[in-house]
């Protein structure tokens, strides 16, 4: 049985199973396609099944992108990461931040790939002032102390109220802008000073606002002008408009009934993302607001494996591309990150998570691979020394890197290196 037989086994079974509605994967190696498998559907009520241009939310999928529009400010001189946020972000000059004693569990910590987390354990809280002021470097590694949120810590709780603001003006002429989301952000009180830990959270949304300020343009824009137009992304935007929605796959949710796994459809938004997406969001939000399809992302995948060239445009220089895809955290930060269930061996930097050590990896894993996930169940890695990039589509409610994504993922591996 050859390996797309093999992967298409797996992926309609998983289907069969109601862990998916619908499935698609696309891997490259050495420049060349070596396999797309697609199984199940885009839309259970419509009858659409999903197809190789399926329009996927991203979600935290969207980070690895925000990363490299911050890199291409970085190498034309116009943005220096050692920078305070609050060279480009006033309302970060005077931030405090929460010792907390207790803990914040595995999900607060990252032990679970969720964006919103609800944590029941009670704390004890002391707010300081912030002496190590909050750098552009910190937004990039989320060692910036801002979180998502949960119900659990001081600065999860400020935050979430963050997001119901947002939440109720997401449908008036009044909603909330990247640059507005990112000042109230930076008065909520932080998980810890900046640079001391880690913690997954807002990092990315706040840095979306930065890029703004240092490139003089919305985020949007800027995104369009250096990355998709010069790439030919041609289905990625903050937006999906009318002519493209009928494109768009729908979220369904796995629930148990008698024992037994079934689908419910999930039309609910989240941080701040409108679900339907159609219509030109006021929160370009760099964390979490793109859609795009398989071969879209593996023109910007292949362009980071290519040292930042793509059919002869060059984006980012080769030595910019080392530096964002072989980052590492410092020890005292790791140790945060390390609470991360399922991605022992990982270390994280420049809004991606990277293999450092592939024998103690939860899976078969490759040393120097990096990517990220999305919230949805789009998946994305490239494997530099093997050079082969793996990219998954799907729309599972809470979905990240889950039990499919792992199987497919070895299997690919497994047969590929050597």
């Amino acid at each position: 049985m050859s390996l797309k037989e093999k992967l298409q086994s797996v992926m309609e079974q998983s289907v069969k199973d109601c862990e998916v509605a619908g499935v698609n994967l696309l891997v490259e190696k050495d420049g060349e396609e070596i396999c797309y498998c697609q199984a199940g559907m885009a839309d259970r009520e419509e009858n659409r099944p999903i197809s190789r241009d399926t329009i996927f939310r991203l979600y935290s999928q969207t980070k690895p992108v925000t990363a490299a529009a911050a890199m291409i400010l970085m190498e034309r001189g116009q943005l220096d990461l050692c920078q305070p946020v609050s060279d480009f972000l006033p309302a970060y000059e005077k931030q405090s931040y929460c010792m907390e004693d207790g803990s914040i569990g595995e999900e607060a910590a990252g032990g679970s790939n969720k964006e919103k987390i609800s944590a029941k354990a009670e704390t004890r809280a002391e707010i300081k002032p912030v002496m190590q002021p909050m750098r552009v470097f910190d937004l990039l590694r989320m060692t910036s102390g801002l979180v998502y949120a949960d119900d659990l810590t001081v600065a999860g709780k400020q935050t979430g109220e963050v997001f119901d603001k947002i939440d109720k003006r997401l449908y008036t002429k009044d909603a909330m802008t990247t640059r507005e989301i990112a000042d109230a952000l930076g008065g909520c009180v932080l998980a810890y000073e900046p640079g001391s830990s880690w913690r997954y959270g807002t990092s990315a949304d706040v840095l979306g606002a930065v890029i703004e300020a240092a490139s003089g343009m919305k985020f949007g824009d800027f995104l369009e002008k250096e990355l998709f137009g010069p790439l030919k992304m041609k289905d990625t935007a903050f937006w999906v408009p009318e002519e493209k929605q009928g494109r768009m796959a729908a979220v369904y949710e796995t629930v148990k009934e008698q024992g037994k796994n079934s689908l419910v459809r999930y039309d609910g938004n989240n941080l701040g993302i409108r679900n339907r997406m159609d219509l030109v969001p006021a929160f370009e939000s760099g964390g979490a607001g793109l859609a795009s399809t398989l071969d879209d992302y593996m023109r910007f995948s292949r362009m980071l494996m290519q040292g930042g060239t793509l059919d002869g445009v060059q984006v980012l220089k080769p030595a910019t591309v080392k530096y964002m895809i072989s980052g590492e955290l410092m020890e005292h930060q790791q140790a945060a990150f390390d609470k991360w269930i399922g991605l022992e061996g990982f270390s994280y930097s420049n809004l991606m998570r990277i293999c450092k050590c592939p024998d103690r990896a939860a899976y078969i894993a490759g040393e120097g691979e990096y990517g990220w996930d999305g919230w949805l169940g789009v998946y994305f890695a490239n494997f530099p020394k093997e050079n082969m990039t793996i990219l998954m589509g799907a729309q599972k409610k809470d979905g990240g890197t889950f039990t499919l994504t792992r199987k497919l993922r070895t299997m690919v591996l497994a047969e590929t290196i050597s």
